[in-house]
């Protein structure tokens, strides 16, 4: 398949799986960690330019549209007061992700850019890993689900495979695929405890 169409294809899923997930967000049914998408909005928006800048192509089409729509859910999981509790940690997790940006210019490097905000990224799943585990009900698989899809696509889709294009989809797939068990395992552990669903 032409590696345009996969771009469109994954570009299409991203919006299957976050134009929902916002719904459920402004009816209070989901309350994503305010921090975690604000983290996420700006790390895939420096992994998008790093990406183009290392030929991804086409390919980094569905990075850049996710890159926006966590920017947005950030925002409305702010004025929603769906997650909001944010601690030392998440604060450093956040300035380490705007610390991607000097370090790109200094290094002249999208590597390293593309290598810290992936660790960043990943371990900005942190607040999401811990609320999935107290609260398995409080997030969508079938949103984590659609990431895992639209990151293997991605993959599928880049012009030119290096570090700095492969890393960041195949960090985030894995990453919302741990998501995905802990979420499972924590409901089909809690449906045996009469009276325990949070």
């Amino acid at each position: 398949m032409d590696k345009a169409w996969l771009s469109i294809i994954a570009t299409v899923i991203s919006m299957l799986a976050l134009l929902p997930y916002i719904a459920s967000t402004l009816r209070g049914r989901i309350r994503p960690h305010v921090m975690s998408w604000a983290i996420w909005g700006i790390t895939t928006s420096i992994v998008f330019f790093a990406q183009r800048e290392g030929g991804a192509g086409v390919g980094a089409w569905p990075i850049g549209f996710s890159a926006a729509v966590a920017f947005l859910i950030a925002a409305i999981a702010y004025t929603k007061r769906a997650d909001i509790k944010i601690g030392p940690t998440d604060w450093l997790f956040f300035l380490a992700a705007l610390a991607a940006i000097p370090l790109w210019w200094a290094t002249d490097s999208p590597l390293s850019a593309v290598l810290l905000v992936t660790a960043i990224d990943v371990l900005g799943f942190g607040p999401t890993l811990r609320k999935s585990y107290l609260q398995p009900y409080s997030e969508s698989l079938l949103f984590f689900y659609l990431i895992v899809l639209r990151n293997v696509l991605v993959l599928f889709a880049l012009e030119s495979y290096s570090a700095t294009t492969a890393l960041f989809p195949l960090a985030i797939g894995s990453m919302a695929l741990v998501v995905v068990t802990l979420v499972t395992w924590r409901r089909r552990q809690l449906r045996l405890e009469p009276g325990a669903r949070t």
